[in-house]
């Protein structure tokens, strides 16, 4: 078995997106590669409700898919195709642009105010850039959680986890999709797919990330063999970016450590990325827009 070290450690940073959203990006709009399939989370976590609820009125999106992950309160949304909804804590919304769809999030504190969550963006590969738009929509009681016997408790989203399997599926990235939380001063060893690119991001307590035998020096760079290196120290809002093997390894703190663990296979394609549309060449971005301008974005029919 491999063990991944931690390739770079960094913290989201804020940024306004929507109409006015306060919220922080964890990575996104700059090279890709590190990434791949992925292009970009965002943490919407914000206490104070004039801060969010402007939401993120109609917008396009093509050549991606969108991943909204709900902690709590609740997001109202709608799209061109008649869709109508909303997601509430728990619940996950995985939407596949394809070839095109405009709609419009707006998020809906809890009765205290809270509207925490996440978005992540996946990468479509070429052959299916214009595919048929379609949604995902999972109910909190529908994802299957697993505890294993140290307490370690893994909400399974996407992909297949210790004999579970999350209920997305036809995902082009084959990605694995885990919301982790490991009990204070336990160590865990988790399986990852060598040839996929893995993240964690942090959002609750914290802890070591890479070789956690012991309280060695933190280190927030490029690092080498894990056997060699300090590990990775990690909080809220960090998100750790690993490098190849097979297994990762965590220990968590003294409030125990809550984090999302996602893996993919790269597409290794050149991206082309305007906003909210993600093609392979600036052709195709220019074609997309122009389409906008004259109205004929659209390809899938409306249900009404």
């Amino acid at each position: 078995m491999s063990l991944r070290p931690v390739k770079h450690l960094s913290k989201s940073k804020p940024t306004i997106e929507g109409a006015g959203v306060h919220l922080r990006r964890a990575f996104g709009f700059g090279n890709t590669t590190d990434f791949d399939p992925f292009l970009l989370l965002d943490d919407f976590r914000n206490d104070v409700p004039e801060e969010y609820r402007a939401g993120f009125p109609w917008h396009p999106h093509r050549g991606i898919e969108t991943i909204t992950y709900v902690l709590a309160g609740t997001v109202e949304h709608g799209d061109s195709m008649g869709n109508r909804g909303v997601i509430g804590a728990g619940d996950i919304q995985w939407m596949t642009a394809g070839s095109g769809i405009v709609h419009q999030e707006m998020p809906k504190g809890d009765t205290a105010g809270r509207m925490h969550g996440f978005q992540l963006w996946a990468n479509l590969p070429a052959s299916l850039k214009m595919t048929v738009p379609r949604y995902q929509e999972v109910k909190a009681t529908d994802i299957p959680e697993v505890t294993d016997d140290d307490g370690t408790q893994v909400r399974v989203v996407c992909g297949e986890f210790w004999g579970a399997t999350g209920p997305v599926d036809g995902i082009a990235a084959d990605p694995i999709y885990l919301d982790v939380s490991i009990p204070a001063g336990r160590t865990k060893t988790l399986p990852v797919e060598t040839s996929h690119h893995s993240f964690a991001y942090v959002f609750s307590g914290g802890g070591k990330f890479g070789n956690a035998s012991g309280p060695l020096p933190v280190r927030t760079e490029t690092v080498g063999s894990a056997e060699a290196k300090p590990p990775s120290e990690a909080d809220n809002r960090s998100l750790v970016l690993f490098d190849r093997g097979d297994e990762v390894m965590i220990r968590a703190g003294e409030e125990g450590i809550r984090f999302l663990l996602v893996s993919g296979k790269p597409l290794e394609e050149p991206v082309a990325w305007s906003g909210p549309i993600v093609m392979n060449t600036q052709e195709q971005l220019r074609e997309a827009f122009t389409e906008l301008e004259r109205g004929t974005f659209l390809k899938a029919k409306n249900k009404n």
